[in-house]
């Protein structure tokens, strides 16, 4: 295989479009899988360098650094790039044998017009296989920052809010392997069955104890291949997704609305819940996105859905009162950077912006609440700007609305003024906020 087709070509290409565009490393992933007509090792061996580098980005830099003369800044990002590809198979791959991470590395500045930094590729990446992985000393300021590959204010926030322990926990379970979290279609079929259905494919699921009907899979490969999941026997959703739902406490013959709904996970799930009587309105700003809501629920088999394009930072005089309102607010992801590790690099002052969004939308959706009904306020965010402040500015300003307990709570994470903020080490699950409300009757 000629270098241009090699698999450390197509991660380069991949994480150079990162880089540069700043990209969705699972998307940019996705779409250039689905182009290549690659073996399964191959692709494997990609996805794991490219989220790899991804990752462990803040640590590569340190110990490249380490070795060069210049700031790791004024590299040309193809070096830069190459650079990080190599010290990475070094230092976290230990199959892949230093001398071919080396020889690759340099292959790669040759075959992408850096043929001028092949020398400096050689050495750097040499003295990095000599001295392995070097980080600040455990007293220094720095020393999570570099350990756990995330920046420095994100380590602050998070030591301020939730303790030094809590935080080391969170930046732990930020790197390496993620599992895969399914919700068993309870329309379709059961846990037990689904699980045997799951072994005849090859693929072992376990039961969570920590939320019904939610099964792990273990070596699952692509899900989507699997005929379980093509005849709509489950869908794909992380236990702090699930745990949303839940607490939404959605029964037989409500009405619900999920304003901002795609792909659709929550909207499946509390169908669900609800037996598939009575109705979910999904929706999204985006009619491609409200396509995908519309094309889960027909693989699923659920019939309560009914798909709307609506802006949920707009009023929606077409919307009356429902029993159930789920309010999933755009966030900074700060809790899912496991998942996309690329969102722990956006800079505070754009994550700082997203709160006003956050508040608008919350009370917006508060309108579309009956009385005595249940909003339910979420994100896949650990940042108090986005959480629990917008929630007491909320309360504040919204006299009408209290705060209700949440089952369970305390098994999932940390619980303030009966909103939960999910700390990942608990479950093994994303970091997540989950405040629930409910609007009091009025007085006659």
């Amino acid at each position: 295989m000629g270098i241009k087709n090699s698999p450390r070509q197509k991660a380069f290409e991949i994480l150079l479009k990162i880089h540069v565009s700043n990209a969705y490393s699972n998307l940019t992933l996705d779409t250039y899988l689905q182009k290549d007509n690659m073996d399964s090792r191959d692709k494997a061996f990609i996805s794991a360098l490219v989220y790899g580098v991804c990752e462990r980005q803040i640590t590569l830099d340190y110990n490249l650094s380490r070795y060069l003369k210049q700031p790791i800044k004024k590299l040309k990002p193809e070096v830069l790039i190459i650079l990080r590809l190599g010290a990475y198979q070094i230092l976290f791959m230990d199959k892949v044998p230093v001398s071919a991470a080396i020889n690759e590395s340099v292959n790669l500045t040759k075959a992408n017009k850096s043929a001028f930094a092949s020398g400096l590729v050689n050495a750097v990446l040499r003295n990095v296989s000599k001295k392995g992985v070097v980080l600040p000393e455990e007293n220094d300021k720095n020393y999570l920052s570099v350990k756990y590959s995330c920046p420095e204010w994100l380590v602050n926030m998070w030591s301020e809010e939730y303790g030094r322990e809590n935080t080391e926990d969170i930046l732990s379970m930020s790197i390496g392997e993620v599992p895969v979290y399914i919700r068993v279609n309870t329309l379709k079929t059961t846990s037990d069955e689904l699980v045997l259905l799951l072994k005849k494919e090859g693929v072992t699921a376990e039961k969570c104890t920590s939320i019904p009907d939610a099964l792990v899979l273990k070596k699952q490969g692509s899900v989507e291949n699997l005929e379980c999941f093509k005849n709509g026997l489950f869908h794909v959703q992380d236990l702090s997704s699930q745990l949303c739902c839940k607490t939404l406490g959605a029964e037989a013959g409500d009405t619900v609305l999920d304003v901002c709904s795609a792909p659709g996970g929550k909207s499946f799930t509390i169908s669900q819940y609800i037996k598939d009587c009575g109705s979910v309105i999904s929706c999204d700003i985006y009619p491609s996105r409200v396509r995908l809501v519309e094309s889960g629920a027909e693989r699923l088999g659920i019939s309560s859905i009914s798909t709307e394009v609506s802006d949920a930072s707009v009023y929606n005089k077409n919307f009356s009162q429902y029993d159930k309102v789920l309010c999933d607010v755009p966030c900074s992801g700060l809790g899912i950077i496991r998942r996309k590790p690329e969102i722990k690099y956006k800079s505070p002052e754009d994550i700082d912006k997203l709160h006003n969004l956050q508040y608008l939308i919350l009370c917006i959706t508060s309108r579309y609440v009956k009385n005595q009904g249940v909003l339910v306020y979420s994100t896949c965010s650990l940042n108090p700007r986005e959480n629990t402040e917008v929630c007491r500015r909320f309360l504040r300003e919204n006299k009408d609305f209290v705060l209700c307990d949440i089952q369970d709570a305390d098994s999932f994470g940390k619980t303030e003024d009966k909103m939960l903020t999910v700390l990942p080490s608990k479950n093994d699950s994303d970091g997540f906020f989950i405040a629930k409300f409910m609007r009091k009757e009025e007085l006659i």
